[in-house]
C-alpha cells in the first residue's frame, strides 16, 4: 500500500516575529486542521494511501489520527518526542525508508530540517511557519491530495517535483571550523547573538547568499529578487553585500520580515553559479539561515556556497493538473 509520512511541527510559526512583526499566528489547533484536512485530501483515491504521523507533545498527531476518515488508515510513530528540531529529522529519516512522500506543515525552518534527511523522497511543503518562502501556501486538503496522487504513482513524480537547491556556509573560526545551511538563503549580520533568534533588523545584515530570488518573497531573498529574479530550479544562486541605505548608490524596499518593509542599501550584487564561493569577513557577528540565528562568530571568515542537494520539492498544482488529465480524480 502507498503510504503518505505527515510531519507537523508544533513549534512553527510561533517565535518573536509574532510581537516585533506583523507575522500571523498559528497555533496548534490551526496545526490541528491543517493536518486533519491533509487526511481528507487522501481520499480524491478510491483506495487511499495509508499515513503516519510524527508524534508530538502538543496533542496534533493524536487529534488528527482520531478524527481521520473512515476510509484512511492512519498510524502514530512510535518514537522519542524531544520537542526540538530532532523530532522532525528523526521522523524524516524513519519515512525515508518507509513513504513514498512526506507532507511536512511548517516554515524554512522545518522544512530545512526535513531536507536533511529526506534524501530522493518528494517533500511537500506546506507553510505554516514564520519564514515561508520554500513551503507553498496551500490548502491542506489540496496538499493530501497530491501527496496521495505522488505516493500511489498515479503521476510521475519526476515530471512534478523539482530539486531544491541549498546554500552551505563554512566558517574558519580561532577555534576551528563552524557549518551553517539554509534552504533559501544564508545571512551574514554584523550584530552578535542578542535574545530573538530572529534576524530582522536589515542595518544589522552586512549581506549573504541566496538560492532563490523575487520580490515576493521574504528576508534577503526578497531584495535580491527586487534587483534579479531567478527561480529554485536555476542553477547556483546569487550573493548580496548590504550597506548604508544613506550611502548606498542603490536601494530597495522590500520585505524583510512579516509585517515589516525597510530600504536596504545594495554595495554589490552577483550571480553565483553552483559551488561558487562568496567569501565575508565576520569580526563579531552571527551566521543565519532562512532568517533565524544560527552561529556566532568572532574574528571568522565565511565562505558560503549555493549547492544543488536540497529538498526534491512537489509542485502541487503540476500534480493534480497531470492526475485530471491523465483521468485518475474520476471515479466510473
Amino acid at each position: 500500500m502507498a503510504r503518505v509520512g505527515l510531519v507537523v511541527n508544533p513549534g512553527a510559526g510561533r517565535d518573536i516575529r509574532r510581537l516585533t512583526g506583523g507575522a500571523s499566528v498559528v497555533d496548534n489547533r490551526a496545526k490541528e486542521r491543517v493536518a486533519a484536512c491533509v487526511l481528507d485530501g487522501v481520499t480524491v483515491l478510491s483506495e487511499p494511501p495509508m499515513v503516519s504521523i510524527m508524534p508530538d507533545r502538543a496533542g496534533i498527531a493524536a487529534a488528527a489520527a482520531e478524527n481521520a476518515p473512515d476510509t484512511v488508515t492512519v498510524e502514530i510513530l512510535d518514537l522519542p518526542v524531544e520537542g526540538s528540531a530532532e523530532d522532525t529529522r528523526r521522523a524524516v529519516a524513519h519515512f525515508r525508508e518507509s513513504a513514498d512522500v512526506v507532507v511536512v506543515l511548517g516554515g524554512d525552518g522545518t522544512t530545512r530540517d526535513a531536507a536533511v534527511e529526506s534524501g530522493p523522497m518528494p517533500v511537500l511543503a506546506v507553510s505554516t511557519g514564520t519564514n515561508n518562502v520554500v513551503p507553498t501556501p496551500v490548502d491542506g486538503t489540496v496538499a493530501g491530495a497530491a501527496a496521495a496522487v505522488v505516493a500511489a504513482g498515479r503521476v510521475d513524480t519526476d515530471a512534478v517535483t523539482t530539486r531544491h537547491g541549498t546554500v552551505e556556509a563554512r566558517a574558519e573560526t580561532p577555534t576551528g571550523e563552524a557549518t551553517v545551511t539554509g534552504l533559501a538563503s544564508v545571512e551574514v549580520s554584523a550584530r552578535s547573538f542578542v535574545g530573538t533568534r530572529a534576524l530582522i533588523d536589515p542595518a544589522d545584515l552586512v549581506g549573504g547568499v541566496v538560492s532563490r530570488a523575487h520580490p515576493t518573497e521574504i528576508g534577503l531573498s526578497g531584495a535580491t529578487g527586487c534587483l534579479d529574479p531567478f527561480g529554485p530550479e536555476a542553477a547556483g544562486g546569487a550573493a548580496l553585500r548590504l550597506r548604508d541605505p544613506a550611502t548606498a548608490s542603490r536601494t530597495v524596499r522590500t520585505a524583510v520580515a512579516p509585517g515589516v518593509t525597510a530600504t536596504v542599501g545594495i554595495e554589490s550584487h552577483d550571480r553565483l553559479a553552483a559551488g561558487e564561493t562568496a567569501r565575508f569577513d565576520v569580526a563579531d557577528g552571527v551566521v543565519g539561515a532562512d532568517g533565524e540565528r544560527e552561529q556566532e562568530l568572532v574574528d571568522a571568515t565565511v565562505d558560503i556556497t549555493p549547492r544543488e542537494n536540497g529538498p526534491q520539492l512537489i509542485d502541487v498544482r503540476d500534480a493534480l493538473d497531470r492526475a485530471a488529465r491523465a483521468g485518475v480524480l474520476v471515479r466510473d
